[in-house]
């Protein structure tokens, strides 16, 4: 008698709906050069690097590969003028700053704004100052909508 042999093809495959993808976490340096993007607005390379001197002296070559990244992750963009890049934010540091937020609630909160607030107060993270400011600005939204 003879043996058959039998082979079989097992491929695991994991889909990412990359529409929806959100940027990764900034790093240190990635951090400090949004911060100096967003404060002072269009940038070069040289000009991140000279604000960082004093905190964090860098070669150019290193700042490059950051702002390079940050491009990648989605945090800014470039225009050419010339030969230097002019590297600029995509959205203000608030939208950024709301999505992390959104993060937190989704995976913290299970999707709940008022569990995240309650927790807030709780832990004495927002004062009562904060959340009567809160209210007006959730009362005039309200007043431009109507």
């Amino acid at each position: 008698m003879t043996s058959a042999l039998l082979y079989v093809t097992h491929c695991n495959a994991t889909m990412f709906n990359t529409s929806k993808q959100r940027p990764r976490a900034l790093g240190e340096l990635e951090q400090l050069l949004m911060e100096f993007i967003w404060s002072r607005g269009p940038s070069t390379a040289e000009a991140c690097r000279a604000a960082l001197v004093p905190v964090r002296p860098l070669k150019d070559s290193t700042i490059r590969t950051v702002l390079r990244r940050l491009e990648e992750k989605g945090f800014l963009t470039h225009q050419v003028e010339g030969r230097t890049f002019l590297y600029q934010a995509t959205q203000p540091r608030r939208h950024f700053a709301a999505r992390a937020v959104q993060h937190i609630i989704d995976r913290f909160c299970g999707g709940s704004v008022e569990q995240l607030l309650v927790g807030m107060v709780e832990n004495k993270v927002l004062k009562q100052k904060d959340l009567e400011q809160l209210a007006r600005r959730v009362a005039r939204r309200r007043g431009e909508k109507g």
